[in-house]
């Protein structure tokens, strides 16, 4: 039986949300019609913010994490991702070019923090499973 760990499942989801990070930095520079992009820039950050909450799912499934207060900890970093994206949204539909490449920088900085809050959250150990069992 093959068993992913904690922090490969992360990896996993983290790994799922590449092409969309490049298709929202291929967006930001473009400069042509925003508010076509509007639907895209949605379905990208969406995709990206329910990968991250699976990913926390898991990081907080993990019997063995050393962080207690971690349910707070990634659920406010779940909700700056979800502003940082409404933002980008909201700068699209407006054909605010500025301020849509502030907030997709911003939405890709903010992913990247939940990835490492996600792994600090779930024990760091080797081998461990997501069930808590170690394998051999």
């Amino acid at each position: 039986m093959i068993t992913m760990t904690v922090a490969e499942e992360i990896q996993d989801h983290q790994a799922r949300c590449q092409p969309y990070l490049i298709a929202l930095r291929m967006l930001a520079r473009n400069e042509g019609e925003l508010t076509r992009a509007e639907a895209e820039i949605g379905r990208a950050t969406n995709a990206i913010i329910a990968e991250a909450r699976a990913a926390s799912q898991a990081a907080l499934a993990d019997r063995n994490r050393r962080h207690p207060g971690g349910d707070s900890f990634l659920h406010v970093r779940l909700n700056r991702l979800a502003r940082a994206a409404a933002e980008a949204v909201a700068a699209a539909r407006e054909g605010d070019a500025a301020r849509l490449r502030h907030y997709l920088r911003r939405f890709e900085a903010v992913t990247d923090a939940i990835w490492t809050a996600e792994r600090a959250v779930c024990s760091p150990a080797e081998g461990r499973t997501r069930s808590g069992v170690r394998e051999l």
